[in-house]
């Protein structure tokens, strides 16, 4: 796994999000991802938001993700 593939599933299971993944080692990946999907939704609803996008590979083949959950707002994006 890398942080390019980690990246492409969130895109595509939140159509409109802007993603940033890192992680070099394969397994443990921190990610920003910046949606309007987010919206009135507490960070745990956006993280498990987030994992959705991955399904089983959290904690198989993505060890760890440390997530930054904002919307355009909070990130100082205008829409």
């Amino acid at each position: 796994m890398d942080a390019a593939r980690v990246r492409q599933l969130i895109e595509a299971g939140l159509p409109g999000a802007l993603v940033e993944v890192q992680g070099a080692d394969g397994v443990h990946f921190e990610a920003r991802v910046v949606s309007p999907d987010f919206a009135g939704k507490l960070p745990l609803a956006r993280h498990r938001m987030v994992y959705a996008t991955l399904g089983e590979l959290m904690g198989g083949e993505i060890h760890a993700l440390s997530l930054r959950t904002l919307t355009p707002s909070e990130a100082g994006i205008e829409q």
